[in-house]
């Protein structure tokens, strides 16, 4: 779970690791839901409009002709994305509203998913809405809600995006929703000025990153690790990514969706050497809470704060997503992030290539559809396409998984441009983010407390997992 900044979201290692090694040996990275191949065939009403003979293409729009149809015509769009990506969204398809003739209502609140049931419930569903997690896309349908993506959107998704993402938008072997923007949880954030006045190097590898933090603990320069748990009624989500990470990189995809869906128990084998590698990274007290104190200190640290003492020289790296590059502006006045700045990060290394080639755990939006009149199939269609995901990536402080985008049209040295470099790899292991997949009474519920409670007081790690496997909804 990955709480957005600006809203709210090594030798006990080693041991651990080969431990079960020949566990993740035997599993495959196959996406999420390998029967997610979305064969249902769209009706006729449901495909994007195609260029009549008698319809006028303006000079310039001649890329917008696969939408005309529909001039005159108003989709709504919801979503709980608001000020100030709302504007650059706007501008993002100004030119395709111009050129297709279609008017695109842009609608942002903070009670999104309460209102979205609300107002389907009512008969009053938008045309689009901005879904934020698989598993509500799933409850949506199973309450009658979207419907099916064009051909012409099944075909972007294919063509542009690694496979895990379609699957995520594929319910009961029907894909209904796109994926529209991302973000990517696996980088460790640290001080490039730190790194080159101490002559630390960046890790490649999984036992590169441990024999840097020991070479930290024998400098006695600076604390290898820092991290904070607390964020109101979402403590402890933190955690739960930390543990994602190394599910993901230990066992790969097949594993991991199988923890997403309890066919693994978290009292598992598997889930147990997880928490192992963790316990001897973010529970270890030579390695941890640089700049606030000892281990049980990161369960009272504010998340928000934790990066801070990477920028006075008390911690080397913190684990977050590259949506915490809005937090280092806050932490410190004039702070830069950039591969020679105050701040930036690096790709989490990969521990089993056989089970995970070059693992990533991430989140997204996806556009879904609740109407198929032609107008909104040609929005839906639009906004999966390479087009439009340029265009808005182009407008700055946004990334998307789209792989038609050029990395050019990223700002150079960007922790943009290095979330798009491994989001677009279509041979690479894509996974979401594991306590968004899982149900709310876990993945926002007894997973959180119970990690929180792993740090502090140091709930012993048995408990821990079987008291998330009792917190379980029943079927």
């Amino acid at each position: 779970m990955t709480v957005v900044i600006w809203r709210r979201g090594a030798a006990a290692i080693a041991g651990s690791i080969a431990t079960l090694m020949l566990l993740a040996a035997c599993s495959s990275d196959g996406p999420a839901d390998e029967n997610a191949e979305a064969t249902t065939q769209p009706s006729p009403m449901q495909e994007t409009p195609t260029q009549e003979a008698d319809i006028e293409v303006l000079a310039g729009c001649e890329v917008y002709m696969e939408y005309q149809g529909s001039q005159g015509a108003s989709v709504s769009i919801f979503t709980a994305i608001m000020a100030p990506q709302q504007g650059l969204f706007e501008q993002s398809w100004k030119e395709f509203e111009t050129c297709t003739g279609i008017d695109i209502v842009y609608e942002g609140s903070d009670q999104f998913e309460s209102q979205l049931s609300a107002r389907i419930a009512g008969g009053n569903a938008p045309d689009i809405a901005f879904i934020p997690r698989p598993s509500l896309l799933a409850e949506l349908v199973a309450a009658d809600g979207p419907v099916p993506a064009s051909q012409d959107t099944i075909s972007n998704v294919d063509t542009y995006w690694n496979p895990a993402w379609k699957s995520y938008g594929t319910v009961n072997g029907t894909f209904y929703a796109a994926p529209l923007g991302s973000h990517m949880n696996s980088f460790v954030w640290y001080s490039p000025k730190t790194f080159a006045v101490n002559g630390y190097a960046i890790p490649t590898t999984w036992d590169e990153l441990w024999a840097l933090s020991d070479q930290m603990v024998a400098d006695g320069l600076v604390k290898p690790w820092c991290g904070g748990l607390e964020s109101g009624s979402q403590t402890g989500w933190p955690s739960t990514d930390w543990l994602e990470e190394i599910m993901l990189r230990m066992f790969g995809g097949e594993v991991y969706d199988q923890w997403v869906s309890h066919e693994l128990d978290f009292d598992s084998p598997q889930v147990t050497a997880a928490m192992d590698v963790l316990a001897g990274w973010m529970k270890n007290a030579n390695y941890v809470n640089g700049g606030f104190g000892d281990v049980q200190t990161i369960a009272t640290t504010p998340f928000q704060e934790a990066g801070r003492p990477i920028l006075n020289g008390k911690c080397g790296m913190l684990q977050q997503s590259n949506l915490y590059a809005s937090a280092w502006g806050e932490l410190q006045e004039g702070a830069t992030v950039g591969p020679d700045g105050d701040a930036y990060a690096f790709y989490i290394p990969v521990i089993n290539n056989m089970a995970a080639p070059q693992p990533v755990v991430g989140e997204g939006e996806f556009v879904t559809a609740f109407s198929d009149r032609p107008e909104v199939a040609a929005v839906q269609n639009y906004l999966s396409s390479a087009e439009f995901a340029t265009s808005k990536v182009s407008l700055g402080t946004w990334v998307s998984a789209n792989n038609g985008v050029p990395l050019d049209t990223y700002a150079e040295g960007s922790i943009d441009k290095l979330s798009a470099r491994y989001l677009t790899d279509m041979g690479g292991t894509f996974r979401f983010d594991a306590s968004e997949l899982m149900p709310a009474a876990i993945g926002a519920g007894a997973m959180l407390t119970e990690m929180t409670q792993w740090f502090a007081p140091g709930k012993p790690t048995a408990e821990v997992l079987q008291a998330i496997d009792a917190a379980w909804p029943v079927p």
